[in-house]
Protein backbone atom coordinates (compact mmCIF):
# COMPACT_ATOMS: atom_id res chain seq x y z
CA UNK A 1 0.00 0.00 0.00
CA UNK A 2 1.48 3.29 -1.29
CA UNK A 3 1.69 6.30 1.66
CA UNK A 4 -0.17 9.18 0.52
CA UNK A 5 2.02 12.30 -0.25
CA UNK A 6 2.07 15.15 2.22
CA UNK A 7 1.10 18.35 0.87
CA UNK A 8 4.19 21.11 1.36
CA UNK A 9 3.78 23.56 3.59
CA UNK A 10 3.48 27.24 2.14
CA UNK A 11 6.21 29.39 4.05
CA UNK A 12 5.11 32.73 5.48
CA UNK A 13 5.99 35.61 3.78
CA UNK A 14 6.33 38.81 5.28
CA UNK A 15 3.93 41.02 3.99
CA UNK A 16 5.54 43.84 2.55
CA UNK A 17 4.78 48.13 3.27
CA UNK A 18 2.93 50.18 1.40
CA UNK A 19 4.86 52.78 1.55
CA UNK A 20 8.54 52.46 3.11
CA UNK A 21 7.54 54.89 6.32
CA UNK A 22 10.58 55.80 8.97
CA UNK A 23 10.49 54.14 11.85
CA UNK A 24 12.34 53.41 15.23
CA UNK A 25 12.41 49.26 16.34
CA UNK A 26 12.55 48.61 19.95
CA UNK A 27 13.48 44.80 20.38
CA UNK A 28 13.62 42.26 23.41
CA UNK A 29 17.15 41.62 22.76
CA UNK A 30 18.77 44.06 20.60
CA UNK A 31 19.64 47.88 20.13
CA UNK A 32 16.56 49.54 19.66
CA UNK A 33 16.68 50.63 15.34
CA UNK A 34 16.15 53.44 12.53
CA UNK A 35 15.21 52.51 9.48
CA UNK A 36 12.25 52.82 6.59
CA UNK A 37 9.79 49.52 7.41
CA UNK A 38 10.13 47.47 4.35
CA UNK A 39 7.96 44.21 5.63
CA UNK A 40 6.76 42.80 8.38
CA UNK A 41 5.57 39.50 9.60
CA UNK A 42 4.27 39.27 13.01
CA UNK A 43 7.18 40.35 15.54
CA UNK A 44 9.84 39.74 12.53
CA UNK A 45 10.83 43.20 10.81
CA UNK A 46 12.55 44.07 7.53
CA UNK A 47 14.20 47.41 7.95
CA UNK A 48 15.96 49.35 5.06
CA UNK A 49 18.62 52.15 5.40
CA UNK A 50 18.62 51.12 9.40
CA UNK A 51 20.63 52.55 11.57
CA UNK A 52 21.52 51.10 15.13
CA UNK A 53 20.98 53.33 17.55
CA UNK A 54 23.62 52.86 20.41
CA UNK A 55 23.56 55.73 22.56
CA UNK A 56 21.26 58.42 22.41
CA UNK A 57 20.97 62.12 23.92
CA UNK A 58 18.96 64.58 23.44
CA UNK A 59 16.00 63.33 24.38
CA UNK A 60 14.92 60.74 27.39
CA UNK A 61 12.92 58.57 25.60
CA UNK A 62 12.52 56.15 22.18
CA UNK A 63 9.22 58.04 21.41
CA UNK A 64 11.14 61.47 21.60
CA UNK A 65 13.72 60.24 19.87
CA UNK A 66 11.08 58.98 17.09
CA UNK A 67 9.61 62.75 17.57
CA UNK A 68 12.19 65.49 18.25
CA UNK A 69 15.55 64.07 17.07
CA UNK A 70 18.15 63.04 18.69
CA UNK A 71 21.78 65.51 19.74
CA UNK A 72 24.40 63.95 16.89
CA UNK A 73 27.06 65.86 18.41
CA UNK A 74 26.95 62.64 21.77
CA UNK A 75 24.69 60.10 20.04
CA UNK A 76 26.20 56.97 18.63
CA UNK A 77 24.20 55.60 15.41
CA UNK A 78 25.64 53.21 13.07
CA UNK A 79 26.10 53.03 9.32
CA UNK A 80 22.77 52.30 7.23
CA UNK A 81 22.45 48.88 6.12
CA UNK A 82 19.36 46.52 5.71
CA UNK A 83 18.54 44.67 8.54
CA UNK A 84 15.91 42.03 9.66
CA UNK A 85 14.90 42.10 13.07
CA UNK A 86 13.51 38.74 14.74
CA UNK A 87 12.00 40.28 18.22
CA UNK A 88 10.12 43.26 17.60
CA UNK A 89 8.12 44.15 20.48
CA UNK A 90 7.32 48.37 19.42
CA UNK A 91 7.08 49.82 16.39
CA UNK A 92 7.49 53.85 16.52
CA UNK A 93 6.71 56.29 13.00
CA UNK A 94 8.76 59.08 13.15
CA UNK A 95 8.37 62.70 12.23
CA UNK A 96 10.27 64.48 9.28
CA UNK A 97 12.33 66.83 12.40
CA UNK A 98 13.75 63.15 13.54
CA UNK A 99 14.17 61.43 10.26
CA UNK A 100 16.43 64.27 9.16
CA UNK A 101 18.40 64.41 12.54
CA UNK A 102 19.02 60.75 13.12
CA UNK A 103 19.56 60.85 9.34
CA UNK A 104 21.90 63.54 9.31
CA UNK A 105 24.15 61.58 12.53
CA UNK A 106 27.50 60.71 12.06
CA UNK A 107 28.30 57.35 11.82
CA UNK A 108 29.74 55.82 15.35
CA UNK A 109 33.74 55.05 15.17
Amino acid sequence: MATPKKKPVAKAKMAPAKTMRPVIVRCRSASPHFGYLSGRNGSEVTLEKARRIWRWFGAWTLSEVATTGLDITKSKIAAPTTITLLDAIEIIDCTPQAVQSIESATWAQ
